[in-house]
């Protein structure tokens, strides 16, 4: 069995098995994600699984709206929050950008929802980088309450302007539309009773953004972002730009959140400001967290529980958020690291050093690991 030898800022030093997914060849895990790609996009054609997952025959509208949805989410914002270390509680903010687009765009301007994606997506990563640039020498909790702002200001903008439609929001946004002389173009029809296609839609965008995720994780920017989660003051010391790291964290999370955005616009037809509350927000961190912040595999698992169990008990309507809360409570009281936790997040856990700054708490919260495996 491999094993790590760890050694904390304490100077203490422990021996103990890696995770079995930290042992797995690149291939091997590749391989696994293609697996998963596959029984996702079958997933809605299973037989009998819309009786189990689903109280009601609206199945693979609760895979579009909120598990596919929250999914993309969870993963952009573990960008922020799990590789960089970064507490955002404005994160609806994005997504409500990324929405707005796609309706003001195909609605006034007549864009088709393809044209007015990646405008979606580019405006969200702006908004990412304003924000980002002033207040990232922010941390902590100054950071969170600072985008738990920028949250609302989007919100209560929309709810303000008539060129969004005030409080009414905006409607009639056109779906997404496919040329009938593509390949399987007549499996790719967006509409009420189409719904399958917005989940392929979704699986790709997910797939994309685990792709590039883990190419980050690995790369020059991972390894900053890293050192910047643990110690940010001791990554400046070893010449760590880490605004400049920390921007392009806030940004690409924006863009994927962005790109959810468009999607649910075109999905739902018609959005208004309170489908961009901050419930939205703390439902994704908890996504994150619950699933273990930094584990790609984890956040999904995360994101699927947070969407997945509301909708699966709406039959106990007066107790379903009860239950859930419950849940979470448990769940954080006995595996604070997640249900599917980051090998170094554990570590820190496990020797007592991981306090605030694997979410952003800034100087002291984390020790730095030396970590030398053996066979």
């Amino acid at each position: 069995m491999s094993t790590a030898t760890v050694t904390t800022g304490a100077g203490r030093r422990s021996r103990r098995p890696l995770p079995r997914w930290s042992t797995v060849p690149a291939w091997g895990r590749w391989a696994a994600y293609a697996l998963l790609f596959v029984l996702a996009i079958l997933l809605p054609a299973i037989p009998g699984i819309s009786t189990v997952m689903s109280p009601g025959n609206n199945w693979t509208g609760v895979l579009i709206y909120p598990v596919g949805l929250y999914i993309l989410m969870a993963l952009g914002l573990n960008v922020v929050v799990g590789y960089a270390g970064l507490l955002d509680l404005g994160y609806v903010a994005f997504f409500a950008i990324g929405a707005y687009t796609d309706a003001v765009m195909s609605t006034k301007y007549g864009w088709s929802f393809w044209e007015s994606l990646p405008v979606g997506i580019a405006l969200s990563m702006l908004a990412g980088i304003v924000l980002g640039t002033p207040t990232l020498r922010l941390r902590g909790d100054y950071l969170a309450i600072v985008t738990l702002g920028f949250g609302e200001i989007i919100r209560v903008t929309a709810n303000n302007t008539d060129y969004l439609g005030g409080p009414r929001g905006i409607s009639s946004i056109p779906r997404p539309s496919v040329d009938s002389s593509l390949p399987l173009s007549g499996q790719l029809q967006f509409g009420a009773l189409h719904l399958r296609a917005y989940w392929y839609l979704i699986v790709v965008l997910i797939a994309l953004v685990i792709i590039i995720a883990k190419r980050l994780e690995g790369s020059r920017v991972g390894r900053a972002w890293a050192a910047i989660r643990e110690d940010e003051d001791a990554a400046e010391l070893m010449g760590v730009p880490t605004l400049r790291f920390k921007l392009a964290a806030f940004a690409i999370g924006a863009a994927i959140a962005g790109a959810g955005g468009a999607v649910f616009a075109s999905r739902q037809i018609a959005i208004v400001p309170d489908n961009f509350l901050f419930q939205l927000s703390a439902l994704i961190l908890a996504a994150v967290v619950l699933g273990g912040s930094g584990n790609v595999p984890g956040v999904i698992l995360g994101a699927f529980l947070v969407a997945w169990l509301p909708e699966r008990f709406r039959g106990f309507q007066e107790y379903r958020y009860l239950f859930f809360g419950a849940a979470l409570v448990l769940i954080m009281l006995f595996r604070p690291e997640g249900l599917l936790p980051n090998s170094r997040r554990r570590a820190e856990l496990e020797e007592g050093t991981g306090g605030m700054g694997s979410l952003g708490g800034g100087v002291g919260a984390a020790a730095t690991q030396n970590v030398e495996v053996d066979e």
